[in-house]
């Protein structure tokens, strides 16, 4: 690169002219441009008395705009970019879905210029993802919304844009099934959604295993992201495809990285790539966390969040909004439950040890102040500020669930049946307060589930049943379904005469379910 780019000259600050795109640039996630990129308007000019004007008089509708825009275009095969949201174009000829309704535009930060490369049908599912996929796997969406931040970088990686459009297709079938029946319409125009999100899903694997075999890629924090999409999308296909693979995976590149990155690559990244190794380094904790309480024991190794970069708790950048207090404590009874069936021999003092230290950990979670929490939280959102009263409630379907999962534990550490009828019909209650709440409902299916495992009466059960049927109606994500199925045969089959059997026999079903 001969001279400085024009995104470094705009940004003031000094380009590295290394490259094109230039270090700075790439490891910043903003596009790099050579020179000031065109700027494509609805009108004959940006600003003054024929801003918004135009030549032509006759109406046409966004089919035919795109089909007129494709025609001129046709000895290249490539659409001139234009100012319309793919999601606005029928494209029946194309054998592509047809959208519902108008989607938002992508954010200002992108841009039609920076997408202008794009095919039409990418450029959908890139519009898709912006407004239905950001939302759902965050608790609060906002500017700062790190599945939106990941939108320019997949412009500059083709991997990431194939984990991210795959995502994209996938909701978008699930968006037309309902929760007792998956099958899709062969002669539906959900078929061909349904092979665009194989196709992308293939393309991202094989472009994650060609990352793989490379040093340099394998470091790159868009590599690591896109595996960790992967585990995204296995909610939205089954909860049981592998993603406690795509899981580890991605933390062994982190814990390998961690090195070079807090030495070199942390200096010079911008504000995007530090925001996205937090979150990223947050979010396998949670999630790790929360699915091994329904797995195998030690099927997952420990990701150590002490050792990674330090950050603040933010329900804008969490996908599940569980306070870490609760994680912690969530994390350690797991390593209990593990204890007890492990081949290892402890002595009567070991064992006493255990089982007090247990006992402390409950009182721990019960002394939790969720509404201490909810209004301590930092607000890194430019929307209008959450309530605390919702996000209080949110934390207490997890302190109840996590007081459960201890006392189930600790039953199983003593040998004892204890009465948890009361702590059920409490967290039956407050699931039943958040069923109003689209935002943070979406976030509840680990509180569903414990309840769920606990229920013995019929009226508790048809509560259960309803609250999965809506957690699907707001997500989409085919998991609950599976959920559903595996609560439904633990209540006909009977799980033994210990109420505590459930922390082991719900890891060996056959298949490891990310039921979060």
């Amino acid at each position: 690169m001969e001279e400085p780019c024009y995104t470094c000259r705009r940004r003031r600050i000094r380009c590295d002219q290394s490259r094109s795109p230039c270090i700075k640039c790439a490891t910043s996630g903003f596009q790099c441009f050579a020179s000031r990129p065109l700027r494509w308007v609805d009108g004959l000019a940006i600003r003054g008395k024929l801003r918004g004007v135009s030549l032509t008089t006759n109406k046409s509708s966004p089919a035919e705009k795109a089909h007129s825009q494709k025609d001129m275009n046709s000895k290249d095969g490539r659409l001139v970019p234009t100012t319309q949201s793919a999601l606005s174009v029928e494209r029946p000829s194309e054998g592509h879905v047809i959208p519902l309704k108008p989607l938002i535009n992508i954010p200002s930060a992108i841009g039609d210029f920076a997408t202008s490369d794009l095919d039409a049908v990418s450029r959908y599912y890139l519009d898709y993802y912006n407004e239905c996929i950001c939302g759902l796997f965050i608790v609060y969406d906002s500017d700062r919304n790190p599945f939106r931040a990941l939108m320019s970088l997949a412009l500059l990686d083709h991997t990431l844009l194939k984990c991210v459009l795959a995502l994209a297709a996938r909701h978008r079938v699930n968006r037309n099934c309902s929760f007792r029946d998956l099958t899709i319409d062969a002669s539906s125009s959900l078929l061909n959604a349904h092979s665009d999100a194989l196709r992308f899903k293939y393309q991202a694997i094989q472009g994650i295993a060609q990352a793989l075999g490379d040093a340099t890629s394998r470091n790159k924090d868009t590599t690591v992201a896109s595996i960790f999409l992967l585990v995204f999308l296995d909610l939205l296909e089954s909860g049981s495809d592998r993603w406690n693979v795509h899981l580890e995976g991605a933390k062994r590149l982190m814990e390998s990285s961690a090195s070079d990155s807090q030495a070199v690559s942390r200096r010079n990244s911008g504000q995007t790539i530090e925001d996205l190794r937090n979150f990223l380094a947050s979010q396998i904790y949670s999630i790790e966390t929360l699915g091994g309480t329904f797995v195998r024991p030690k099927l997952l190794s420990q990701f150590d969040l002490l050792g990674g970069p330090q950050f603040q708790e933010t329900v804008e950048q969490s996908f599940l909004g569980c306070p870490e207090y609760l994680l912690d404590a969530i994390r350690y009874l797991s390593a209990r439950r593990d204890t007890i069936i492990s081949s290892e021999c402890h002595d009567d003092s070991t064992w006493s040890y255990f089982i007090q230290d247990t006992i402390a950990m409950i009182d721990f979670i019960q002394q939790f102040d969720c509404s201490v929490w909810a209004s301590s939280l930092p607000y890194l959102g430019t929307t209008p500020p959450r309530g605390t009263s919702s996000l209080c409630t949110l934390a207490q379907t997890y302190k109840l669930g996590a007081l459960i999962y201890g006392k189930r534990v600790l039953g199983a550490l003593t040998k004892e049946c204890l009465p948890l009828e009361d702590l059920l019909q409490e967290l039956l209650a407050t699931i039943d307060n958040l069923q109003d709440d689209n935002a943070l409902y979406k976030c509840i299916l680990w509180p569903i589930i414990i309840a769920g495992l606990e229920c013995q009466q019929q009226e508790q059960r048809e509560s259960v049943r309803t609250y999965m049927e809506r957690f699907w109606e707001h997500t989409k994500c085919v998991n609950v379904i599976n959920a559903a199925k595996i609560i439904e045969d633990r209540w006909q089959q009977g799980d033994g005469t210990e109420p505590s059997h459930w922390i082991f026999s719900i890891g060996n079903l056959g298949r490891d379910w990310l039921l979060i």
